[in-house]
């Protein structure tokens, strides 16, 4: 995929006429080609009939809502990313949203420019996905982390990483200097989000920061209620 923005066709399906229009006129602004719908019917007939690389769908819609909307596009193209977005500060709404396939999810009021750097870091992920080299190996500062043998080495030293090190790290990488939604890790990585999971990713974490503490401009940083930002200085 091109990750310029003109060749990327986005399909906005929003019942509040106001926010939609808004959203599409700012996303058509920063060169996205974005269809608008109003309810759920016509966003999976958009979606059957056009070629869209992502898509953005409210929760509570008209004719479908955006639960089964999202289950219908995936059963189309199970690789499509999906963001959605939600008026509900209910975390079982997350939860259910994560579940059926979506990537990321906003909650309503939000900042456009918000919206914007999320779905530039889902883009990203994407297109790291369709590029083995990018995708398998990373340069961290002064490490190279292999994902497929599990290893992190700073010049002749290795340290051999476990399966969820190695899948958390793969994650903060693709997330680069931008937040990684602790959800999405959780549901992506563990496959379940509670308690348990949590505080077991948060030690994850813990174990990866005293592997990187050698070299000073890397750091993995909290961001409260939200998730963590992998920051590489050069």
């Amino acid at each position: 995929m091109n990750n310029t923005s003109q060749n990327i066709n986005i399909l906005l399906v929003e019942d509040d006429l106001n926010l939609g229009s808004l959203l599409k006129d700012y996303l058509s602004l920063k060169n996205f080609n974005v269809t608008l719908c109003d309810d759920g019917m016509k966003g999976l007939n958009e979606f059957v009939n056009n070629n869209f690389h992502l898509c953005i769908l409210d929760i509570m819609l008209p004719k479908k809502d955006g639960f089964t909307l999202a289950e219908e596009i995936k059963k189309i193209n199970q690789n499509v990313p999906i963001i959605f977005l939600t008026a509900k500060q209910m975390q079982e709404d997350k939860i259910k949203g994560l579940k059926v396939g979506a990537d990321d999810y906003i909650t309503k009021p939000f900042n456009s420019e918000e919206l914007l750097l999320r779905i530039n870091a889902i883009l990203r992920r994407v297109e790291s996905k369709n590029d083995p080299n990018e995708t398998q190996n990373f340069n961290i500062g002064k490490f190279h982390f292999d994902y497929l043998n599990r290893s992190l080495k700073l010049k002749d030293k290795e340290i051999r990483l476990t399966s969820k090190e190695g899948e958390l790290l793969k994650l903060l990488c693709q997330n680069k200097n931008h937040i990684l939604n602790r959800d999405i890790a959780l549901n992506k990585i563990w496959k379940t989000n509670n308690y348990f999971s949590a505080r077991s990713m948060d030690v994850y974490i813990s174990k990866l920061r005293n592997y990187l503490k050698q070299d000073k401009n890397i750091e993995i940083i909290n961001e409260h209620g939200i998730g963590f930002r992998f920051v590489i200085r050069s």
